[in-house]
């Protein structure tokens, strides 16, 4: 991992108002910072190339695609082994319903944030995927009631 590059103020600026909106034309953008366009496309080029800004996406409406269901899933591996957590690692990242994991320490080894429709669909995900995760010894699942807040964006 590279060390973060040097940013000042308009940097900071920049990101704030990319995050909030990724689609911005430059010069928009340029207009909110207060640079000539030129100056502002080089500030994001020099951005993107260091990694700060790694990819530009659209947030889907969970609500919408009724995908509102959200369980955290903690998961306990058989042993201690790198093999084992590599092999969990590559499995996982191939269920396309689990949003983050997270290498822990602690009593759970992984945390896993999982999306779903409703219980049957839950149950589907649980069953035929997470279970059958190489190394898994136990897990404790918590379904969320509702989601009260939640932000994809960074505090810059």
């Amino acid at each position: 991992m590279q060390p973060a590059p040097e940013m000042d103020a308009r940097d900071r600026r920049i990101l704030r108002l990319l995050q909030e909106n990724g689609r911005l034309t430059n010069a928009d953008l340029a207009e909110k910072v207060n640079l000539s366009p030129s100056a502002c496309l080089r500030r994001v080029r020099q951005l993107e190339d260091s990694g700060v800004i790694e990819r530009y996406a659209a947030l889907l409406s969970r609500d919408v695609l009724h995908q509102d269901g959200t369980a955290i899933i903690f998961m306990r591996m058989e042993r201690q082994n790198p093999d084992i957590f590599r092999a969990f690692e590559e499995a996982v990242h191939e269920i396309p319903e689990v949003m983050e994991c997270y290498l822990m320490a602690g009593e759970a080894d992984y945390m896993l944030k999982v999306v779903y429709t409703d219980a049957k669909d839950f149950e589907r995900i649980y069953v035929g995927s997470l279970l059958r995760l190489p190394g898994v010894a136990g897990t404790q699942s918590h379904l969320a009631l509702r989601r009260v807040y939640s932000s994809p964006t960074l505090p810059i």
